[in-house]
């Protein structure tokens, strides 16, 4: 319950400042290069329990794509797009 209630200083939730705090250090460690979903979502879930399909809400948000970063309906059974790619996108560039 108290993940979801945000902050009065800047309004994050703690699940949201979780997922920007490790994507800055996944940042660091790559020295800028992007950080996969899959990458970070790994290292969140260490700070804070969320199921993947919260995650990816959180990461559209705060990154404010205008499109959904995963869409099912693009996807194939074994997780690859009808042109054989990862549905897991670069999230910082």
């Amino acid at each position: 319950m108290l993940d979801e209630i945000p902050d009065a200083r800047d309004g994050l939730t703690r699940k949201e400042r979780a997922v920007l705090w490790v994507l800055r250090g996944a940042e660091r460690e790559r020295k800028g290069r992007g950080v996969r979903a899959a990458m970070l979502y790994g290292r969140v879930i260490e700070q804070v329990d969320m199921s993947v399909a919260e995650f990816m809400q959180i990461v559209e948000r705060l990154s404010a794509l205008s499109t959904p970063l995963m869409n099912r309906s693009q996807q194939s059974d074994d997780g690859f797009d009808e042109r054989g790619r990862s549905p897991v996108p670069d999230i910082a560039r």
